[in-house]
């Protein structure tokens, strides 16, 4: 089934390209400054322009189909399923890495100079 409905998908994805390649520029992006408006009775009723919405509408609808199928099989939220560890703390305790290059060496200080006292003036006679 899943098969099936990733084939369609990918025909649907081609046919998509395909129609939107062939339909006819109408002028900037998004419809700004074209001269026709997106309303005019040649954008709407073009033909082009109703296969491509029906084939996106059809190739989002695959889209959720697939969605549906990946996840058939699994019952349980992404919450549950992380329950495991005992409130969020790593299994593993996290070590830093090694350096890549080896730490430049300290430069040498002059060591402090000591604290001498002061000569004391001889006393005055």
């Amino acid at each position: 089934m899943q098969a099936t409905l990733l084939t369609i998908h990918l025909l649907l994805a081609a046919a998509l390209i395909a129609l939107v390649l062939l339909q006819r520029s109408e002028g900037g992006a998004l419809g700004i400054g074209g001269s026709h408006s997106m309303m005019s009775g040649r954008g709407v009723a073009s033909a082009l322009a109703r296969i491509t919405a029906w084939l996106a509408a059809l190739f989002l609808l695959t889209s959720i189909g697939l969605t549906i199928l990946a996840d058939a099989g699994r019952r349980s939220s992404v919450l549950e399923r992380s329950g495991d560890s005992d409130g969020g703390a790593p299994a593993v305790p996290y070590e830093a890495p090694a350096p890549i290059l080896p730490t430049p060496p300290q430069a040498q200080q002059p060591p402090a100079p000591t604290q001498t006292p002061a000569p004391t003036p001889p006393p005055v006679p």
